[in-house]
């Protein structure tokens, strides 16, 4: 018989971190939106990534892994204890003693693992919730996509969670132990906000934020001197864009819906106009990624070109949205 967390629900999510933040949260009686969980993260970033040591370039869409999970939780002043290990025994003793006492754990995978995952790439900065395990199998929640209520074998899930390579961690667990009463969420929320487009706006450097979409708009160009199987980097570029648990348009759709809510919430007009234009800019990113994966399939470098003008749109009205943002 399985052991299973009693009342374990599960917590519906498109991106893996706040899916696996809202199970814990929503196990601890914690309700909020995927949407409000990533804008109180201040999860909204972007990155273009490029060095000798990788394939092809990587684009992202949020701010770096791990640093979502514990902006929520300061945000809502939960407590939240992660662990990390060497020791594979040691992490599977960390997680069974919380599954002993009912409380379920989030974990930080490599997905290539995962029994449950079809498209097999290694991605080691992919998180999940673990509510129960028998003799062979973890029972896992994930993010829809992925199928929600999950089993993979225990034999794979220890070598996902001990995965070495880019954004991986020794063993990383954690758990929310206990919630205290939560703080009024308007200032939390009106702090997340100011601190994300400051940081969106003012990146450390040129390849990220608002800065790292106009890098891509001209580095696009060079992709296809840059690749050794150019229909295979743009076609995998454009899914994960799209599809790998962005929730669509490489986040914009959530934080455009995390927006919706603060306008629901406060009236701003500031907020008002940051919202209309984040209702324009997702489609923009969806188009982006047509455009890449279009590229790819048809070898037509035109399409390039159409994703790079839309690139330097999206720059300037991701601009002006968060500096609306800023001053509210």
């Amino acid at each position: 018989m399985p052991m299973l967390i009693e009342g374990f629900a599960l917590f519906q999510g498109e991106h893996c971190e706040t899916t696996a933040m809202g199970n814990l949260l929503q196990h601890k009686g914690v309700r909020l939106s995927e949407p409000m969980l990533f804008g109180i993260g201040q999860g909204l970033g972007f990155i273009y990534w490029d060095s000798k040591g990788i394939d092809f370039p990587f684009i992202g869409g949020r701010v770096k892994p791990d640093e979502l999970s514990a902006c929520i939780a300061s945000r809502l002043n939960l407590n939240i204890r992660v662990q990390e290990t060497s020791s594979v025994t040691k992490a599977w003793q960390n997680v069974r003693s919380c599954i002993d006492r009912g409380i379920p754990v989030g974990l930080k995978l490599d997905s290539y693992y995962l029994d449950y995952f079809t498209n097999k790439i290694h991605f080691a900065a992919h998180y999940a919730v673990i509510y129960g395990m028998d003799d062979e199998y973890a029972y896992m929640a994930d993010t829809s996509q992925q199928g929600g209520l999950v089993t993979t074998r225990l034999s794979n899930l220890t070598m996902a969670r001990n995965a070495k390579g880019p954004m991986s961690s020794r063993n990383r667990s954690f758990t929310i132990e206990q919630t205290d009463t939560l703080p009024p969420l308007a200032p939390a929320i009106r702090s997340s906000l100011i601190n994300n487009a400051h940081a969106y706006l003012n990146p450390p450097i040129r390849n990220m934020g608002n800065k790292g979409i106009k890098k891509m708009s001209s580095e696009i160009l060079n992709w296809p001197s840059r690749s050794k199987d150019l229909e295979k980097d743009l076609c995998l570029t454009a899914l994960l864009m799209e599809r790998a648990g962005t929730g669509g348009a490489l986040f914009r759709n959530l934080y455009r819906d995390f927006l919706k809510e603060c306008v629901d919430l406060f009236g701003d007009s500031k907020l008002e106009q940051a919202y209309s234009l984040f209702t324009e800019i997702a489609p923009m990113w969806n188009g982006v990624s047509a455009s890449i994966d279009n590229a790819g399939r048809t070898g037509n470098q035109q399409e390039l070109r159409l994703a790079s003008e839309l690139l330097v749109d999206i720059a300037e009205k991701e601009r002006l949205a968060m500096e609306f943002v800023l001053t509210i």
